[in-house]
Formats: C-alpha cells, structure tokens, sequence
C-alpha cells in the first residue's frame, strides 16, 4: 500500500471524525424518545436499596431544568453506546491501512470483543457492585432522611457503570500494545504484583464506599482480566506470530 503523507492522513482522520459524529447523533435522536424508559431502569438499583432500608423509594429534583438535562444526558450516553458499532468501524478504518493484511482480520473480532467487553463490564456493574454501594451508603446514614437528586444520582451511576465498562477494555488495550511488540506477556506475568497492588490503588479510588469489600468487589474482575490478557498478550505478540509462521512454513 502507498505510504500517506500527513496531510492525507488529516483527511482520513476528519472523514472518520464526521462519519462518527452523524452516527452519534443518529443514536441521540433514536434514544431521546426512550430516554424515560431508560432512566427507569437505570433507577432501579436505588429505589431497590431505598425500599430495603425501609426508605421512601423515590428522587427529587432542584431545578425546574434538571429533568430535561437528564433526559438530554441519557440519550446522549446510550446514543453513543447505540452508535458504537459504527464509531469502532470508522477507529478501525483509520488504522488499518498501519497494518499488514493479514492482521486485517481482526476487525470483526475487535468489534464484537470491544462491545462485548464494555457491555460487561456495565452488567457486572449494574448487577453486583452498584446495589452493593447503593446498599451499604444508604443503610451506613439509615438515621437521615435522603434526598437524593436526580442529577447526583446519574452522576453517580455512569461513574461507576461507565468505569466498569471501559476497565473492561484492559484485554484490548493490552491486545494492540502487544500487537505492536510494547508489551510481552513474560513482561505483565513478572510486573504481576505490583500491577495487582495498582489495581486494588484504582479500585480504592473508584469505588464510592470506603469498606474493603466493595473495593475488593471492583478489583476481582480487574485482576481476573489481568490474567485474561497476559494469554492475549502471548498469543498475539510479534515473536510468536512469527514462530507460528516457521512452524507452518517447515
């Protein structure tokens, strides 16, 4: 393939930028009018603590302005999400022509593996470590009344599922910087220790509780997935690739 100049490159990078942005908006303006039914499932982690603390399960609002900007910020959050297929598509069409044809072949497995990744990385999320904060927050000021906004409350959940989602990505992440020789597995696999005492440091940070065992609970499927891509990290890595080939070659 002819090498790009850089202003070549500039172009396809805006190209893919503009195909991303209509995308974007298509799944903003596709989501908008699911943007209450989402919301009433996003609530549902809540209301199911609040109930279990023998709380008034409902939210309020302080603002005559925060439900319209909440149900601007929902569609715009799924939107994207609805549109990511389209937005990786256009990531991979930017860097591909960097690669030889046939690391081509991964665009599929990256796409399904990235979405994949992030949607569990939500679940993990919406189903275990979110109502277990939830739970202990609200029963840790059981003596108060809470008011809890519908802004902080959003605020808060895509914090925590949208972090979960994107930690998710580590194998991916680890995919690409061993496709390109940066990182070995021999490397992660002796560096385990204090990458494992790096995680449990990002899980101190991200989790919104204080006890160890929610922190613990964001940094099992850290480490889990650590492990995960020390094996992706070995499959892929230049080195092997190429005594692969030998082999296929004798």
């Amino acid at each position: 393939m002819p090498a790009m100049s850089f202003l070549d490159h500039l172009e396809e990078l805006r190209k893919r930028i503009i195909y991303s942005l209509i995308a974007a908006a298509g799944g903003f303006f596709v989501c908008w009018g699911y943007a209450q039914r989402i919301f009433a499932v996003m609530q549902v982690p809540v209301m199911e603590a609040l109930q279990r603390n023998g709380k008034t399960p409902q939210l309020v609002f302080l603002n005559p302005t925060d439900p319209f900007n909440l149900y601007l910020k929902i569609a715009f959050m799924t939107g994207l999400f609805v549109a990511s297929p389209i937005v990786l598509y256009q990531l991979w069409m930017f860097i591909s022509p960097g690669l030889y044809r046939h690391e081509k072949r991964y665009v599929l497995p990256f796409m399904f593996s990235t979405v994949g990744l992030f949607l569990a990385g939500g679940f993990f999320g919406y189903k275990v470590v979110f109502p277990a904060a939830l739970t202990f927050l609200i029963d840790y000021g059981k003596q108060f009344q809470p008011m809890i906004t519908i802004s902080e409350y959003i605020d808060l959940f895509l914090t925590i599922i949208v972090g979960l989602g994107i930690v998710f990505e580590l194998p991916i992440l680890v995919f690409f910087l061993a496709l390109m020789g940066i990182v070995t597995a021999g490397w992660m696999w002796r560096n385990l220790r204090y990458s494992i005492l790096v995680i449990f440091i990002i899980a101190a940070i991200v989790t919104p509780t204080t006890d160890i065992l929610n922190m613990c609970i964001f940094a099992a499927p850290m480490v889990a997935l650590y492990v995960l891509s020390i094996g992706i990290a070995y499959v892929v890595h230049p080195k092997q690739r190429r005594a692969r080939r030998e082999r296929k070659a004798e």
